[in-house]
């Protein structure tokens, strides 16, 4: 753990330049021309220096300039050996100048070796490295000694308070950048849901009207087959007809409830039943808004139970109750019992199986089955 802790780079967001305001970047801009106006001034503010030492001094900071940028580059992407070895081609730097007469750039490229490698490199090369740059600058200053050692705190002071503030602003990047994909993500997801909830929506209303059609039309093949009158077979065209229609308006609902245009749960309970003869509607309790998917699996269970009434008890007489309780709405379909259509095994039988997986998707329960006179749906959806 501690060598870790002492070889742990800081994190490249820490090290680039992303998350940086602008003032802050034309700040650290403005540090680093004037550094280099420091070190031209102070080689060139030597008595010795002539047209050739001129010539040296500004290749020598040239030299420097190009040296720091690529120790940025490498330490941005956190390879130590040549972060080193840029160091130190630095720090000889500054001793040739101090060999030349060129104190001044010496002294500044020893301070900005310590500061820049607190700041970037990882503890166990920047404490180092650090050391001997500073240590150059104490030996060589002519300040006296409370001022180096004051001069000498502030830099490591500066460096490690630089180091400590990049990576606050690396830490800031890196949350910002998991609350993005966090969001990115609850966004794809919601549209999956709801993709999801659209194609359950659409399912159901095509599998109700077109199974009631198929009730009708299979009922006029058959009294066709079997000779009947013509009466009879318009009565069952015209019921298919009547059944499209009503399949196409389940539809237009369907969307109105997707946008969120739904009418009030016991009304559609009311006008569904008003189409069923000998079906009455009791609702009990607190009368409630329901959330969208609950009120629509209601909504579908109700079409469903009343559907295989009219196909498997037909005239049967049928008690639809609406419960409200604290922390759930219940459904309850029940029929006296009847004589089996002519259509008893007619359509798929997929019609409550997909209504118990739409109960259980919400965290709720269907229960279908014979009771003792006939059979009864009961939906319970938490809300």
């Amino acid at each position: 753990m501690t060598e870790n802790a002492w070889m742990r780079w800081p994190s490249r967001e820490a090290l680039g330049p992303t998350g940086v305001s602008r003032p802050r970047r034309l700040l650290a801009w403005a540090v680093r021309l004037l550094m280099m106006a420091l070190l031209l001034w102070a080689a060139f503010n030597q008595r010795h220096v002539g047209v050739w030492g001129a010539l040296a001094a500004v290749a020598g900071v040239a030299l420097a300039c190009v040296v720091s940028w690529a120790f940025f580059r490498t330490t941005y992407a956190h390879r130590l050996v040549p972060s080193l070895a840029l160091m130190g081609v630095l720090l000889g730097i500054a001793v040739v100048a101090e060999a030349t007469g060129f104190r001044g750039p010496a002294l500044v490229i020893w301070c900005g070796c310590g500061v820049a490698a607190l700041e970037r490199l990882p503890f166990g090369a920047a404490v180092p490295v650090a050391t001997v740059a500073l240590a150059s600058y104490s030996a060589f200053t002519s300040d006296v000694w409370l001022s180096t050692a004051a001069t000498v705190a502030g830099m490591a002071l500066a460096g490690y308070v630089m180091r400590l503030d990049a990576e606050a602003r690396g830490s800031a990047q890196r949350l910002l950048a998991q609350e993005r994909a966090a969001r990115a993500a609850e966004a794809e997801s919601a549209a999956l849901a709801e993709r999801a909830r659209i194609a359950r929506e659409i399912h159901d209303v095509l599998a109700h009207s077109l199974s009631a059609q198929l009730v009708h039309l299979e009922a006029a093949r058959l009294l066709i087959e079997n000779g009947a009158d013509r009466e009879r077979i318009l009565e069952r065209v015209v019921a298919a007809r009547g059944m499209a229609r009503d399949g196409l308006a389940e539809t237009r609902h369907a969307l109105s409830a997707l946008r969120g245009e739904l009418t009030p749960l016991e009304d559609y309970l009311s006008a569904l039943v008003s189409t069923a003869d000998g079906a009455e509607v009791t609702v009990t309790g607190e009368r409630r808004p329901l959330p969208a998917e609950a009120s629509q699996a209601v909504r579908r269970v109700a079409q469903e139970a009343l559907t295989n009434v009219r196909k498997h008890a037909h005239g049967a007489r049928v008690d639809v109750r609406l419960d409200y309780s604290d922390h759930e709405v219940t459904l309850n379909v029940r029929d006296s019992g009847g004589q089996p259509g002519e259509l008893n095994g007619s359509g798929g039988g997929y019609g409550l199986l997909g209504m118990r997986e739409r109960a259980e998707l919400l965290g709720g329960s269907l229960d279908a089955g014979p009771d003792e006179e006939g059979f009864v749906v009961t939906l319970k959806v938490p809300v």
